[in-house]
């Protein structure tokens, strides 16, 4: 289950508070701001693709910095020690690059709303209502474990009933989004990463100092666990035990590549940030800028799940005790003092809103968008549509609510997070990248692609893994076979179905498949000046330069 230990209540007095009260006047006060920029629907789903580089960057990482990711990643610091870090430097940069400098052309270049759009342009609508509906159902099931897993920690460090902090954090999403639209969240995201880090950072440092800074940590971790705990590749030959119950090839093909790519190139949560970009030079930079702050993440999420194992011993050592999920809570309480506590407090009721808000914002674009207003209320004025956005945000939040207690089988969150990935991300990539780079792809093979691969990541995961028929050491090695059979079948009936049908026209695709060009793509004006920080190609390689560097002291 996603609970945390008895024991946690944190010490917080008026101060802690009060810090946390200007917080959500702040956000409120952002939400109304952004309500004057919301004109029409474009307004008010892609805050009217207005927003500088630097902005949809900031929010483009703090969007999947939420709370779960804090949470779950220091969980897994924790549980399998320095193998976590693959999450970023092998699962996350590779793929945002990838994002900015291949697909952003295709997708801003076609002036779709959403990733389930670019689907109808290629494939026709039987892949686009698959799409939307899929994209929908995971957007709410992750916008409520963040709600849940946020209830459950305000219930253990602050002693409010659950429905209490569900009402209190899903009243002020509801309030700033339907208020100020894509651009409120946007804005409030970038706030949130700041007071993100501004939670984390001072928690590591301490925490450093109190074990004895790196080499006292080292020091009990590699006595404790053995060398390899502290490595990210040692253990990983096929056929060898390591923590996290994957080798070299699950690792590079099911996380690195199948994994990543099929989350942070359609995850339309994510995609949205950059859609929402002022030109195409901004929406390509947008995952580049973001590929920075993301290399150092593990410095300050990793690491603390790694001191709190150091401090507490017993986590994840008994049923009863103190579990992995408790690794963050275990550092405030026992490190932090007043008005530092309310700053760590609030950062990470920040970091579950952002994640939350990011969820909700693209499941009311998506679903007004691609479900309403594409196949149930047709051609209605841009008004009715911008009510339907704001109605469909409450009814997301609400159902939101309810949905995360589908986790209670898992007892680190991110094991939960990312089966979801499997089943609905990676059929999502496998469909993207062979109709972007085939043009022969037919639109029964869209269609058929998708709905194999989900189903074969349903059958590996819940029958041949749950029920035993095959052995896999870890949910998490579980995960990533289960996107590798994703991969593979979708890709399978793609290239079966694609020969047997018939392909679409060539001028159908145009601007839609790789080496193809419409007018709406065509490059806009840069913003003034020919800066290096400006240049996409640039700050993609330097973000893989700089990823590969800091995997170095963690290699061997």
């Amino acid at each position: 289950m996603i609970t945390l230990a008895e024991g946690l209540r944190l010490p917080t007095n008026g101060l802690d508070y009060t810090i946390l009260a200007l917080y959500f006047v702040v956000v409120l006060g952002i939400g109304f701001a952004a309500r004057r920029s919301v004109k029409t629907s474009l307004d008010f789903f892609l805050s009217g693709r207005s927003l500088p580089a630097w902005v949809t960057g900031l929010a483009f990482v703090a969007a999947n910095l939420g709370a779960t990711e804090i949470l779950g990643m220091a969980a897994n610091g924790a549980q399998y020690g320095a193998y976590t870090v693959h999450w970023y430097w092998i699962g996350a940069i590779p793929a945002m690059v990838f994002l900015g400098l291949v697909m952003m052309p295709f997708y801003y270049g076609s002036k779709v709303r959403s990733v389930p759009e670019f689907l109808l342009h290629r494939f026709g609508p039987s892949s686009h209502l698959l799409s939307s509906v899929i994209f929908a159902v995971s957007s709410v099931l992750i916008a409520g474990v963040n709600l849940y897993a946020m209830a459950i920690v305000l219930e253990a460090l602050l002693g409010w009933p659950e429905w209490v902090a569900i009402v209190v954090a899903g009243f002020f999403v509801l309030a700033y989004i339907t208020i100020g639209g894509l651009s409120s969240a946007i804005y409030n995201e970038v706030l949130q990463f700041f007071v993100i880090l501004a939670a984390l950072i001072p928690l590591t440092v301490v925490g450093l100092k109190r074990v004895g800074g790196w080499d006292g940590l080292t020091d009990s971790l590699t006595s404790s666990h053995g060398d390899a705990f502290l490595t990210a590749w040692k253990g990983t030959g096929i056929g060898e035990g390591n923590p996290l119950g994957a080798n070299w090839l699950t690792i590079v093909l099911g996380l690195g590549f199948v994994m990543s790519f099929g989350y942070w190139t359609t995850n339309f949560a994510e995609v949205q940030r950059a859609l929402s970009a002022k030109n195409l030079s901004a929406a390509k930079r947008t995952p580049l800028i973001a590929a920075f702050p993301k290399i150092f993440i593990p410095m300050v999420v990793v690491v603390p799940g790694l001191i709190a194992l150091v401090m507490e011993p017993t986590l994840g050592k008994s049923a009863d005790g103190l579990q992995y999920n408790d690794a963050i809570p275990v550092l405030m309480r026992d490190l932090l003092p007043n008005g530092v506590l309310g700053i760590a407090v609030t950062g990470l009721l920040a970091a579950f809103m952002a994640g939350m808000a990011a969820n909700v914002s693209s499941f009311n674009t998506v679903f007004t968008n691609d479900i309403w207003a594409a196949y149930l209320k047709k051609g209605r004025e841009d008004g009715y549509y911008l009510k339907t956005g704001r109605v469909v945000t409450a009814v997301g939040v609400l159902i939101g609510m309810g949905t995360a207690f589908i986790a209670a089988s898992f007892s680190n969150i991110m094991n939960y997070l990312q089966t979801l990935f499997s089943f609905f991300n990676v059929p999502l990539f496998v469909v993207f990248i062979i109709g972007m780079f085939w043009k022969r792809t037919s639109a029964a093979a869209g269609f058929w692609g998708l709905l194999s691969g989900t189903a074969a990541a349903m059958v590996n995961y819940f029958w041949l893994y749950k029920q035993g028929v095959i052995s896999i050491p870890s949910d998490q090695g579980a995960n990533f076979v289960s996107s590798i059979v994703a991969f593979v079948v979708g890709a399978l009936v793609m290239f079966v179905v694609t020969l047997v049908t018939k392909p679409k026209s060539a001028e159908s695709l145009a601007g839609l498949v790789y080496g193809t060009r419409s007018p709406g793509m065509a490059e806009l004006p840069a913003e003034g000046d020919d800066a290096w920080y400006r240049k996409p190609a640039l700050l993609g390689w330097g973000a893989i330069v700089l990823a590969a560097v800091c995997y170095v002291p963690f290699s061997f």
